[in-house]
């Protein structure tokens, strides 16, 4: 499965930054997600609960990153496991830049799936990341003030600025955001 999409966030960089390192903002708008863990410079754990029917389970997934170039762009390998639902990992590129007094952020994840995982259609699973990441975004902007009509602005081209060494934060939560709702869609679909 491939998710390709651009966000702006009427926020500013900093500000951005700071609410996607909230733990409880992250918490708020990534559905079951427990905690984020961080275990060196270069590697996340993240733990999950997710509904599967009427059975509640809990998920755990590894993040790495890699090809980082401050402040512009990385990659970040991610796999995942829920136990009998099923597994999933991948790849992640994300590039965060500022857009005027907002931020652009462009992201694709490439993913595959075992398991239960793997039985579901990929027309479903694209449709449904995407849902998944536009319900992640909404929230976020949301709690930075936004409200919901500027979840819905469409996305410019991005500006020349100078980014701050923070920016590489700020797309390491959004990366692990998107792969965390497209991990929980895959668990929760409906059989």
């Amino acid at each position: 499965m491939e998710l390709t999409s651009s966000r702006a966030v009427p926020a500013s960089v900093e500000t951005t930054w700071a609410a996607l390192n909230d733990p409880e903002t992250l918490k708020g708008c990534i559905p079951g997600c427990e905690s984020i863990e961080r275990v060196s410079d270069t590697e996340l754990k993240v733990a999950m609960t997710a509904r599967v029917g009427p059975v509640s389970a809990k998920f755990s997934g590894r993040i790495i990153l890699s090809d980082v170039v401050a402040p512009t762009s990385y990659k970040m390998s991610f796999e995942g496991q829920g136990g009998a639902a099923g597994f999933a990992r991948g790849e992640a590129k994300v590039a965060l830049t500022p857009d005027g007094s907002g931020t652009r952020i462009e992201y694709t994840v490439n993913a595959q799936v075992g398991g239960k995982l793997a039985q579901i259609g990929s027309r479903l699973v694209d449709g449904a990341a995407a849902k998944v990441a536009d319900d992640f975004f909404a929230c976020f902007v949301e709690r930075l003030g936004g409200g919901a009509a500027a979840a819905a602005e469409p996305v410019v081209a991005p500006t020349e600025a100078a980014a701050t060494s923070r920016t590489l934060w700020v797309r390491l939560a959004v990366a692990i955001a998107i792969i965390a709702a497209v991990f929980i869609y895959w668990l929760t679909r409906p059989a």
